[in-house]
């Protein structure tokens, strides 16, 4: 392979399947080079604490491109060769099994890995995460066996795993460690109403609570111990804490690392021949004016995208605003724009809230920061363009449903 054309790509899920798929379409005609730790062809991950995961979606539908996708497009998908380190200087790649790989320019998608829970027990057979397909066959096999299972962490792969639980009738207690349920992410107005869906499905939810240890018998999972000193009995522990983006290749060839590999707008990073793109990659947005490292779908889909048009050499940049949706029971919700929980002065609420059919907003100084909309639909654009507006809007009518979303545009 020559290293002087071609084009390699660290990490086969989404973002690096789609970046893939748009070199070829934008006329790449090189070699192309996928690389991919898991024995799995690309595939989204979305459905693993979704329709994989409730058995309402077949396996078929998670993958990015069928089986004969990659050879007719002359695309090289090599599966179990995990990248180990990277060579700058050199345009040189090792793998796991110590080959080394020469390349004009490398894309970084390389994802990220659940953040292991630091307490005694934490090995147990039993103790389950979920990033991997295989994750979410085990969990299948959890929900249909377990009668009671205990969820440590309420995030986003919480709660959807635990909807998973309570739909298939596993008992579920959430354990949470902020007051409330995607309180870092939502701010207390909205996190309450996330609290209440799942009380309302039977789930004993339990903030504020610390982990002290996972108990088990003859090397299994038998409970979880407080640090209070309360023991709840439990047939499996589904965990999620958190990711970290698996930057250590780069980190260790000296690439800017920063919660994430540190790219411009246009996702290249301290090198100018290696971009990155997805979870792992910590992206100046240009409409936020701050870098985000953003580990959603949506971002994955579409930020290769961007990165494999800068590859080669068009003048390009990401500035699509960060978008996620859920689905959870009966409610489903898709989420625009950007705020932490200390960035917003301001939510307001357009339609019902307790029947779970509403708009929420998150205002600073008036302007529309971010806005969710929860069993509503077709009004994605209109939020996206209230926000990228920048500019304020009145309160009282944006909380009135006979005012038009479109009509608050200046």
């Amino acid at each position: 392979m020559d290293r002087n054309t071609a084009f390699l790509i660290a990490g086969a899920g989404l973002a690096g399947a789609k970046a893939a798929e748009t070199l070829r379409a934008e006329g790449f005609d090189g070699p192309l080079v996928l690389l991919g730790d898991e024995h799995e062809r690309p595939y989204e991950r979305p459905p693993l604490s979704k329709g994989y995961l409730l058995g309402t979606s077949e396996k078929e539908k998670v993958y990015v491109h069928p089986p004969r996708w990659y050879a007719e497009h002359d695309v090289e998908l090599r599966l179990g060769q995990a990248v180990t380190a990277l060579d700058p200087a050199a345009h040189e790649v090792t793998l796991a099994d110590g080959s080394r790989l020469g390349y004009a320019k490398l894309l970084l998608a390389t994802g990220s890995t659940p953040r292991p829970l630091p307490v005694p027990g934490a090995d147990l057979d039993g103790v389950h995460y979920l990033r991997r397909l295989a994750d979410s066959d085990r969990l299948k096999e959890v929900f249909r066996s377990a009668s009671r299972v205990v969820v440590i962490g309420a995030g986003w792969i919480g709660l959807e795993t635990t909807a998973a639980a309570r739909t298939a009738g596993v008992e579920v207690t959430v354990l949470e460690a902020a007051a409330l349920p995607l309180l870092g992410v939502l701010g207390p107005e909205v996190a309450r109403i996330f609290a209440k869906l799942h009380t309302d499905h039977g789930v004993e939810l339990r903030c504020g609570t610390q982990v002290a240890e996972i108990t088990g018998t003859g090397g299994a999972v038998d409970g979880v111990r407080l640090a209070d000193g309360s023991l709840i009995g439990a047939d499996a522990v589904i965990v999620g804490v958190g990711i970290t983006p698996n930057t250590e290749p780069a980190a260790a060839a000296g690439l800017k690392v920063d919660n994430g590999v540190v790219v411009d707008e246009r996702l290249c990073s301290s090198h100018p021949d290696v971009f990155a793109a997805g979870d792992v990659a910590n992206a100046y947005h240009p409409v936020l004016g701050r870098h985000l490292r953003v580990e959603h779908w949506a971002n994955a889909l579409h930020q290769p995208q961007t990165a494999a048009r800068a590859m080669l050499g068009q003048d390009v940049r990401y500035d699509r605003l960060p978008y996620f949706f859920t689905d959870q029971y009966d409610l489903g919700m898709e989420y625009t724009g950007y705020t932490g929980p200390e960035g917003y002065d301001q939510v307001v609420f357009r339609g019902d809230t307790e029947a779970r059919e509403f708009l929420a907003f998150w205002l600073s100084g008036g302007r529309v920061l971010a806005g969710m909309n929860v069993n509503v639909w077709d009004v994605t654009e209109e939020i996206r363009a209230l926000v990228a507006s920048g500019q304020p809007v009145d309160p009282g009518q944006l909380a009135d449903p006979d005012v038009p979303l479109a009509g608050l545009l200046p």
